[in-house]
């Protein structure tokens, strides 16, 4: 049934995407976070969804007549230095090469993505596009497992789809605290529209929150709390999402179960915690991979190539400030990062982090300018709004991805995207119009 519907639908998505090419941008970050493939199974199954929309996106691009001005900026420039600088790197990766260039295409797609994003993204339409597919993408997948979640009392252990780039509970529980703000935003614009938008997009958001526990992911967890409090602090919506909280926290504390509690109490005390530390390990392996490799790293995935971790571990104690507790190194098996900063520390080297960072950063200040001007130039409440909620979802990734191997996920390069083009072109465009003239100031004596 799922695969005649989607056939059915497709022909006239595909009419849609040639006659508006952010049709077709919004619909290839939700192929990619969806995974509609997962779903389907015959012919449906065998078509390959992302490439088609991505394909559609820049031909559509290409022969559009009055392009918008390329204006990339500092953070646009820097992803693209980053994507440049994971190239030299994956061409002397110290792991198995057809790994690495693997990850490297995969990154490559994703910064395509983020590419077309500049390019194209002119208006407020086409934004609120591809937020909804995020919301439609994201927001429907832990809708569904948050829902099984509740209907077996707490039971139900929620994951990835396998070959997914969500299929990791942990990645997923991340993605879901993302999506969180873009739901605030969306909320605010399209709740007051429509009854039954408002109260899907309610729902969606609580539902999220459950599906983060429903992982039993402490990242996660840490991450909706800490999402939590910032989010009341910037909305404008403090009642409704103090009464959410409070239901929240009623309803999910005749769910979750003793093994959920017992999970999340050893956050208290993770140095003790066998798992925590064991991250720790791969971190200071990280570290010293980097040490030695101090430009470009060891590549992508180097750090889970055993001959590596095993050459790494001889050096382990000539960094004894860099503490572990009683963990050591395994000598069986490597493990990833499980940090975004230590993986692209160990994986493109000092300067590889120190442009990741500067990509982080300013995206997220970038988004915080556009709030501050839409606030202090009196322009629209969604600018505000859309500003202040993509900064939380950048600064929910930051603190989620700190315990997770997540870096080049394509939700974030997604929101660096966006960031650029809110604050190069649809600022202008709506504060230039909207600001009032200056007053010119009167001298004594000066004619004006």
């Amino acid at each position: 049934m799922r695969d005649l519907v989607l056939l059915a639908v497709l022909p006239v998505l595909l009419y849609a995407m040639l006659q508006r090419p952010f049709i077709a941008l919004a619909m290839w970050p939700w192929t990619a976070l969806f995974f509609p493939n997962g779903w389907v199974y015959g012919i449906a199954g065998s078509i390959r969804y992302n490439l088609l929309f991505a394909g559609i996106t820049i031909f559509t691009y290409l022969i559009q007549k009055n392009k918008p001005k390329v204006h990339f900026g500092a953070v646009g420039v820097m992803v693209l230095l980053f994507f440049v600088w994971t190239t030299v790197s994956t061409t002397m990766a110290m792991s198995r090469p057809d790994i690495a260039w693997e990850i490297w295409s995969r990154f490559a797609k994703v910064i395509a993505l983020f590419v077309f994003i500049v390019l194209i993204v002119e208006k407020k339409l086409h934004v609120d596009a591809i937020l909804w597919g995020v919301v439609l993408s994201v927001g429907f997948y832990g809708n569904l497992e948050a829902l099984k979640f509740i209907a077996s009392g707490g039971g139900h252990m929620i994951a990835g789809m396998d070959g997914h780039v969500l299929g990791d509970r942990n990645e997923l529980a991340v993605a879901f605290v993302m999506t969180l703000p873009i739901c605030v935003y969306l909320l605010g614009e399209y709740g007051k529209r429509s009854r039954v938008i408002s109260l899907g997009l309610i729902g969606t958001m609580c539902l999220l929150v459950t599906a983060v526990i429903g992982t039993q992911s402490r990242g996660g967890f840490i991450a909706v709390l800490a999402l939590g409090g910032y989010l009341f602090l910037k909305s404008d919506r403090k009642i409704l999402l103090g009464l959410l909280a409070v239901a929240l926290a009623i309803g999910l504390s005749h769910i979750v179960s003793s093994e959920w509690t017992s999970r999340i109490n050893t956050i208290n005390d993770a140095g003790e915690d066998a798992s925590f530390m064991g991250r720790v390990v791969a971190w200071k392996l990280s570290f010293i991979m980097a040490s030695q490799n101090p430009f470009f790293g060891g590549g992508f995935k180097s750090l889970e190539y055993l001959p590596n971790w095993l050459e790494l571990s001889k050096d382990f104690f000539s960094y004894s400030w860099f503490y572990t507790g009683d963990s050591l190194p395994p000598t069986q098996f490597a493990r990833a990062a499980h940090s975004v900063y230590f993986q692209v520390l160990g994986e493109h080297g000092f300067f590889g982090l120190g442009i990741y960072l500067f990509c982080l950063a300013g995206a997220y200040r970038k988004a915080g300018k556009v709030a501050r001007a839409a606030r202090l130039r009196g322009g629209p409440a969604w600018l505000r709004s859309l500003a202040s909620m993509l900064q939380l979802s950048i600064f929910a990734f930051a603190l989620g991805g700190a315990a997770l191997s997540f870096a080049y996920f394509d939700l974030i390069f997604t929101l660096f995207g966006l960031t650029i083009v809110l604050e190069a072109r649809i600022m202008p465009a709506v504060l230039g119009a909207a600001a009032p003239a200056a007053p010119v100031p009167k001298l004594a004596g000066v004619p004006v």
